[in-house]
């Protein structure tokens, strides 16, 4: 997914969408230990979105907390 669809997303929305890539990556690096998967570059994806999503959700905590202490 590229950052332009995640910056569309909802702060609620990010947050779900990392829970659940969360696991799905954990679930992935398990089957991928256990027998190899047909791409492994998937997990390197995954793991690659999970941090567009968690790079845009702290710069909106930032620019949230920036606002506030301008407007003080």
């Amino acid at each position: 997914m590229k950052a332009s669809i995640v910056k569309e997303l909802t702060t609620d929305e990010i947050v779900d969408r990392i829970k659940e890539e969360r696991e799905n990556w954990k679930r992935m690096k398990l089957n991928h230990a256990v027998s190899p998967l047909e791409n492994p570059l998937q997990l390197q994806t995954t793991r690659r979105f999970i941090a567009r999503l968690e790079t845009e959700l702290k710069g909106r905590k930032m620019a949230e907390t920036k606002e506030t202490k301008d407007n003080k």
